[in-house]
């Protein structure tokens, strides 16, 4: 039997309670360094989507703001609403507004476009631009809106919209309305009022629209004013300095 030299300790292993408490420690670091982790990726997940979602609201005001910017002279306009309870749905057309861009790998040409609300089952709303061929809104108020047409391309530029209303400034009237349907002329200014989400604040935004003239009209006048003999110089005819009477020098005594 050997004895153990005295001064030296004798080798042994790890219980199974030490094994247990270190398996639990494990655990627990791993846990913390899991759930750290995980909640900076939701946080950082969160923030990218606010980001986006900002980016496509700012987008979609700046895709407004450079519609209403550059409508042409003859332009036509019509906002129609609807009260349907906690909500109001719009549609707004704008015509003769070509709007040129490849859809499907072919060359397309929109000669009206129309911006809609599109109620969803939840209760929220998606903002939906449609693209049409052909002209939707006729030359007349006595005439109806053709709403046969199906348009040939859409696109989602909103969603999870709470609130989205339009109001139209009159110029001539200085008054605000929630419809327009004059034709051959264009309201002063739009107003939208828009809420995103659940708790979303309101938002107000407003669009100036130019004056501009319609080049029909103007082509109707510079034709009339050729028919009437085009410009003379003023009663008596002439206008240029060859056309004055000699006048004698006066003598100064």
């Amino acid at each position: 039997m050997k004895v153990a030299a005295p001064g030296t300790s004798r080798r042994r292993g790890f219980t199974l309670l030490e094994l247990v408490l270190a398996l639990l420690l494990m655990s627990l670091l791993v846990g913390m360094i899991f759930s750290t982790f995980s909640a900076n990726m939701q946080l950082g997940n969160a923030v990218m989507q606010t980001q986006n979602e900002e980016g496509e609201r700012k987008a979609m005001f700046e895709l407004l703001g450079k519609m209403f910017g550059t409508l042409p002279g003859n332009a036509r306009m019509e906002l129609s609403s609807n009260d349907a309870g906690a909500q109001y749905l719009s549609d707004l057309t704008l015509q003769n507004v070509p709007l040129a861009f490849t859809w499907g790998g072919t060359e397309k040409v929109a000669k009206a476009v129309r911006l809609s609300t599109v109620p969803r089952r939840d209760g929220y709303l998606d903002i939906v631009l449609r693209y049409y061929e052909e002209e939707i809104l006729q030359d007349s108020d006595n005439q109806e809106t053709n709403t046969s047409l199906e348009p040939f391309a859409e696109v989602v530029l909103l969603e999870d919209v709470r609130t989205f209303e339009w109001q139209v400034l009159d110029g001539r009237t200085m008054e605000w309305a929630y419809d327009w349907d004059l034709v051959g002329r264009l309201p002063l200014q739009m107003e939208l009022t828009v809420a995103f989400g659940a708790n979303g604040e309101f938002m107000k935004q407003i669009f100036w629209i130019p004056p501009k003239q319609d080049p029909e009209v103007m082509m109707r006048q510079l034709q009339q004013q050729q028919r009437g003999g085009g410009g003379g110089g003023g009663p008596g005819g002439g206008g240029g300095d060859g056309d004055k009477p000699d006048i004698p020098p006066i003598e100064v005594k």
